[in-house]
């Protein structure tokens, strides 16, 4: 396949030349491997951790950042130079987690329950996200791995990826008080979880 090439090369010794980011894209835009390596080995670690906050196991979290790689080499031509590259290439990885759990198991979307105004108004003012900071990345992605999709999804989208609501709601298709909802609900639930986590180390 066309990413097994790319995967082999970029964890071969071989790759060790440095690219500017214009060299890379334009590398990309000719489709010379070893700049495709190179740009694979780079953003590994950073793109995986982003698709294991979304994904519900390592093995789905491999393949979908596969799949965004082979995005990023197909799609290019698309990065108009608005914005950073690095940028870019993380709404390509975010949107195609997006595009996996719309398709689910069964090829149905993430199912969202709307809610109404009265309950909105009941949310209390959501807590800080200093606890986040307290344990772990293989804990932190445990955690977001315990919660249901819709919950992981509108915390992921929110808190690690910068997405305000309006944004939210139009890349989920909800209202943005029902991502208002589901971040506090969500945010309630990782707290519960984190605190457990803290316990146990004593």
């Amino acid at each position: 396949m066309f990413t097994d090439t790319i995967v082999l090369l970029a964890f071969q010794n071989n790759v060790v030349q440095a690219y500017t980011d214009f060299e890379l894209i334009e590398g990309c835009k000719t489709q010379e491997r070893k700049v495709q390596a190179y740009l694979y080995k780079k953003y590994y670690s950073d793109f995986m951790k982003l698709c294991m906050r979304y994904a519900p196991t390592q093995h789905d979290a491999e393949q979908w950042l596969n799949d965004g790689f082979y995005k990023i080499f197909t799609k290019i031509n698309s990065f108009d130079g608005n914005g950073s590259f690095e940028g870019w290439m993380k709404r390509v990885l975010v949107n195609t987690c997006l595009d996996q759990l719309r398709a689910g198991k069964k090829l149905k979307a993430l199912h969202f329950t709307e809610v109404g105004e009265n309950t909105l108004s009941a949310i209390q003012t959501p807590t800080g996200n200093d606890a986040l900071q307290q344990i772990g990345f293989k804990e932190i992605i445990h955690a977001l791995q315990e919660l249901p999709e819709t919950y992981r999804t509108v915390f992921n989208l929110h808190i690690f990826d910068g997405l305000e609501h309006k944004e939210i709601a139009r890349q989920l298709d909800i209202k943005e008080g029902t991502s208002y909802w589901y971040l506090n609900k969500a945010r309630e639930m990782m707290k519960e979880k984190i605190s457990h986590y803290q316990r146990k180390r004593k």
